[in-house]
């Protein structure tokens, strides 16, 4: 499909889905409120911005991100890459064949973690309502190491074909377990913080490399295994966000600790 028709097409369809949006805010700004919406005009130019910022990361999104992924699944699961000989294939391969594959998930999922614009205006809220305690970028980089922790942990799961809900329960129960002993203020950040990391810049790279690591590792099926790291993506940056937060505390009772005088003394 040629570019300008491709930016016609998701440029309408973006406007059909904004719409709604749109209506409701000023539905019930003029009918509920009954206000006049002020700065009227920059706010309607806010709107066009929004259309053309979204039509044209869709189109990257289709021409570029979801291509990318998968030529990188092919060619990460390849084994000539692997073994790097012809005869993997009649020798076979076997789950820990596929470093390069975890390497590559966890750099790819702390790297669109740490550029993702809804987790940084996050980070930079918590940190100046807790005035200083919740540091940004310790917020960020905790958030990063639990996604590439749990997109590593995806792929493992979706070349092992191991069932999803193993890896799930078992992360939910240490979740639980850790609200029990985490620093209260931290809890709702760190449910929070999964939810916000799976936005506009991760999800479209994690979902494209799950679905090429599906199509490409032999007896793995797309539409079975190939989704689910989404969820992995949401629920480990829980994890690390609250062990963040209990090792903070933890160093702070040890410094502030009263130490026992030599004896004598």
């Amino acid at each position: 499909m040629e570019l300008p028709q491709l930016l016609w097409e998701t440029g309408t369809s973006t406007v059909t889905d904004v719409l709604p949006i749109a209506a409701i805010i000023f539905g019930f700004h003029l009918l509920i409120l009954r206000q006049r919406i002020p700065n009227l005009k920059s706010v309607l130019v806010g709107f066009l911005y929004v259309l053309i910022g979204l039509t044209l990361f869709l189109v990257g999104l289709k021409e570029s991100l979801f291509p990318l992924g998968k030529l990188m699944a092919q060619q990460l699961t390849d084994p000539e890459f692997i073994r790097g000989t012809t005869t993997a294939v009649s020798d076979g391969l076997h789950w820990q064949d596929y470093k390069w594959v975890y390497l590559f998930a966890a750099a790819i999922g702390f790297a669109t973690t740490i550029a993702e614009p809804a987790l940084i205006a996050v980070a930079i809220k918590a940190s100046n309502l807790s005035g200083g305690a919740i540091t940004v970028w310790g917020l960020r980089v905790a958030v990063a190491i639990g996604v590439a922790i749990g997109i590593m942990l995806g792929t493992f799961r979706i070349i092992t074909g191991t069932p999803l809900y193993y890896y799930i329960i078992t992360g939910y129960l240490i979740v639980v377990i850790q609200t029990l002993y985490a620093p209260r203020m931290i809890i709702a950040l760190a449910y929070d913080s999964g939810g916000v990391t799976t936005s506009t810049v991760t999800v479209p790279i994690v979902a494209a490399l799950g679905l090429g690591l599906a199509t490409t590792v032999p007896g793995r099926s797309a539409l079975h295994d190939g989704f689910g790291l989404i969820a992995f993506a949401s629920l480990f940056p829980m994890i690390t966000v609250m062990g963040y937060a209990q090792i903070g505390a933890w160093w702070l009772r040890r410094d502030t600790k009263p130490r026992k005088s030599p004896a004598g003394e």
